[in-house]
């Protein structure tokens, strides 16, 4: 089976490991089913250093002493020895440092965790959507060295395997803003080895009586420590306060930390304006304050007072641009994102965001990126309601979706350069942002991520229909390639209804089109065909020939999954004869290999390595060079079929060197076990089997448990080879396991085969016959002359007499 055109990923390289998993976790290759290739350098093998992910330690932290302590004890007992309690809910009211707390404290005793610091802003109390379980599991995973093609979809599959990386290790785990119990539970370790942080508004009673954690309430400062925090920051600025006024000052904002660094920074940044006339200003905004709200809650009230007295302060192009700042629609900006809201020139935005940052109302958290607390962001948004026309805001809003969308094609016009485009011209008022080379324009996806998937729920809100759909279509090219599964499904839906709610029929057939391929590559192969035929439908509708190919060609990898060859044939054909019509180059060698696979399966050899010829010669004219690695791979399985084996070798040796070079882990490790039949073939058994375990650990890494037991079932052929039969059951029986898993009787099949003949040079024929006798069974429901080959060579060998 092949990697890349042929969509074979999505048909192969399903996971499960019942060691690691406590369910099925089907999961593929991310692949395009008309053949799209992997960033380069993001599948990675597992990562030799341990997550160290916490953000930076606070400054200006002040007591919390008897705090602290709590959380010291709860790593020891008493006696000295390591305590069992494993989570920990720090809860209390907005604004009163839990975060603080809990980086302070986490900082002071990762040392204590030498297997890493986990951490997520679960968000769950910020305007926009919080992070979900499942997204919080994909965020991990990938920080614990498992590559985005190797993560689940399911999120119960997805929490075994996050269980599974922690048995054994000795890892904190930060989750900060958690809303619910339920946003938490899936986040548990389960080990004694790992602690939970968990930060929450909320009591989150559950954690405590169900899951044994200790809950740590965090109560406003006490009055010395608020003044010892606001002296603190203005010490150096100010000088002979009085006592007194700072304690009316930290009364003001009722002890609360936020509060009192916001209050801390304007009184720093007035160094010569006497603290009694601040405290003045300050009374006379809680008195407007007071006679605005109806709120019974002293300590918001107290925090809205802050806000509302430091922001007024602030010239008008730097309150402008905090209140736009509430529209952004993700968790944190760039500088050119905050442009694009307030539509300014770089230079003049960096003064302003220094502006916030300095007066405590923003925080810069890495070079030329800034996230707004949530409280913060919720009072921007009320100032936007306020202080500017639904015109102005939509405005706003709209040309930061587009800076998104235009940037976002822009980058996947380096990355992946011959995935579609759709965005129309960038409009005027914005300046999209261009990429060196295909390293950069990757490391931005990957920074933006949730923007660009809220971005997309921020446009569907606004009913931004065309940049709706137009986001989501950008983003399928991206999602394929990760399998993100959440955030495809996400963004596809979201785009489908958009085109739907405009009557676009082409961009409906678009949507339609890459939820099939979100549905083929998690394997829910029924959803996947009802969304193809859907959208072929629309194609015919509007003679869109190109896209009548396209779907054709997805509806020929759905029957070569099936392995419903005949009828893949005929898909493959159809949509080959288009694209030579519409003279699409491409296109025309994706085919060829398509039905190379479909002519190789069936043993048409001569045909599959025809097609196969005239498809490398595209590849290499127009630069494709992942497709041109899938052809030779499939190129050398036909040749090696056909006896010729040193031109198979040359074949897969220049397909190799395409894996190497374009450092793709997921191309090297499937190839390679081509690479060991070839040698295999040539009576190099022994060189086979350091090739294979190279594949197999590779396999291993990337979570393709498929393609690990074809390396397995393959070194068990090599080792039979080397006539060592009671090693070659051992690894036939391990890939035998696997597939049925898998419940993969193709694959089973064929392994239980070479499983026998293994068994029968062990002398043990009985056991033999018993395996044939199941393979046989697992043959009957293929009609193929591959599949008819087989089933006669194991009945010949039934008939034989046993020994």
């Amino acid at each position: 089976m092949g990697l890349g055109t042929s969509g074979d990923d999505e048909r192969d390289a399903r996971q499960v490991n019942r060691s690691e998993l406590a369910g099925p976790a089907d999961l593929v290759q991310a692949r395009d089913v008309h053949g799209g290739v992997h960033f380069h350098g993001t599948e990675r093998e597992a990562s030799e250093q341990p997550p160290r992910q916490l953000p930076g330690d606070v400054r200006g932290f002040v007591n919390r002493l008897d705090e602290l302590s709590v959380l010291d004890r709860v790593l020891l007992h008493e006696q000295g020895k390591a305590a069992d309690l494993t989570l920990v809910v720090i809860a209390g009211t907005a604004g009163v440092g839990k975060a603080s707390l809990a980086l302070r404290w986490a900082h002071s005793v990762r040392h204590r965790f030498p297997d890493g610091q986990l951490y997520v802003n679960l968000r769950g109390y910020d305007p926009g959507a919080p992070v979900t379980p499942a997204q919080g599991l994909d965020r991990f995973l990938r920080a614990l060295g498992v590559p985005a093609t190797a993560i689940p979809p399911d999120p119960e599959d997805r929490a075994a395997l996050y269980r599974s990386r922690l048995a054994d290790r000795r890892v904190l785990v930060v989750l900060d803003n958690a809303a619910t119990v339920g946003q938490v539970r899936p986040l548990l370790p389960g080990t004694d080895g790992c602690l939970v942080l968990v930060t929450s508004r909320s009591r989150l009673s559950g954690l405590v009586a169900r899951d044994g954690g200790r809950r740590l309430t965090l109560r406003v400062l006490p009055e010395e420590d608020a003044v010892a925090l606001l002296h603190n920051v203005t010490a150096s600025y100010r000088r002979d306060d009085d006592p007194d006024d700072l304690g009316e000052l930290a009364r003001l904002c009722a002890r609360l930390p936020l509060a009192l660094r916001i209050a801390a920074e304007r009184a720093a940044s007035r160094p010569f304006m006497p603290l009694r006339e601040l405290i003045r200003d300050l009374r006379d905004e809680s008195a407007l304050w007071d006679a605005l709200t109806a709120e019974d809650d002293e300590e918001a009230d107290a925090v809205r007072t802050v806000f509302a007295w430091s922001y007024r302060s602030l010239p008008d192009g730097a309150a402008r641009l905090f209140r736009l700042l509430g529209l952004h629609p993700g968790p944190d900006f760039s500088t050119e994102a905050a442009g694009a809201l307030c539509d300014a020139p770089g230079h003049q935005v960096r003064q302003l965001l220094d502006v916030l940052v300095g007066a405590h109302l923003l925080e810069q958290h890495a070079p030329g990126r800034y996230q707004l607390h949530d409280l913060l962001r919720a009072y921007a948004l009320d100032q936007v309601r306020q202080h500017e026309s639904e015109e102005t805001s939509q405005a706003s809003l709209r040309r930061v979706l587009d800076w998104y969308l235009h940037t976002a094609d822009a980058a996947l016009a380096k990355v992946l350069p011959f995935s579609p485009t759709t965005p129309t011209a960038t409009p005027d008022d914005i300046t999209a942002l261009s990429f060196a080379s295909s390293t950069e324009a990757a490391a931005w996806f990957e920074a933006e991520c949730d923007n660009l998937v809220a971005s997309t729920r921020s446009a569907a809100t606004a009913d931004l229909h065309r940049i709706t759909w137009q986001l989501a279509a950008v983003l399928r090219n991206v999602f394929m390639h990760q399998n993100a599964f959440d955030s495809w499904l996400t963004t596809g839906r979201l785009g489908l209804a958009a085109a739907r709610a405009v009557g676009d029929r082409h961009a409906e057939a678009e949507m339609l089109e890459g939820l099939g391929k979100a549905h083929f590559q998690a394997r829910q192969l029924a959803e996947s065909a009802e969304y193809h035929r859907a959208a072929l439908e629309i194609r015919r509708e509007l003679g869109d020939r190109f896209g009548i190919a396209v779907s054709i060609n997805a509806l020929g990898l759905l029957g070569l999954r099936h392995r419903r060859l005949a009828g893949a044939l005929v898909h493959f054909q159809r949509s080959l004869e288009i694209f030579e019509q519409l003279g699409e180059r491409r296109w025309t060698a994706l085919l060829h290999s398509n039905l190379a696979e479909a002519h190789y399966e069936l043993g048409d050899l001569t045909d599959a390595a025809a097609l196969l010829g005239r498809a490398i010669v595209v590849q290499r004219e127009i630069g494709d060079r992942g497709q041109e690695g899938n052809s030779l791979f499939f190129l050398s399985m036909t040749l090696r079929e056909q006896r010729r084996v040193d031109e198979a070798l040359t074949a897969i040796d220049a397909a190799l060197r395409i894996a190497r070079n374009a450092g793709n882990p997921v191309w090297l490790a499937h190839w390679l076990v081509e690479y060991a039949r070839v040698l295999r073939a040539l009576d190099r058994a022994t060189e086979a089997l350091g090739a294979l375990h190279e594949a197999a650990t590779r396999q291993r890494t990337i979570g393709d448990h498929s393609r690990e037991a074809m390396a397995l079932d393959g070194t068990g052929e090599a080792y039979r080879d080397l006539r060592q039969p009671d090693e070659a059951v051992r690894f036939h029986l391990r890939a035998a396991m696997v597939h049925r898993e898998l419940g993969d009787d193709w694959q089973l099949a064929n392994t239980l085969d070479h499983l026998a003949a293994a068994l029968v040079d062990a002398g043990q024929p009985e056991e033999a016959a018993e395996h044939r006798r199941e393979a046989r069974s697992r043959l009957a429901r293929f009609d193929d002359a591959r599949a008819f080959a087989v089933r006669a060579r194991i009945d010949r060998m039934l008939a034989e007499p046993p020994g």
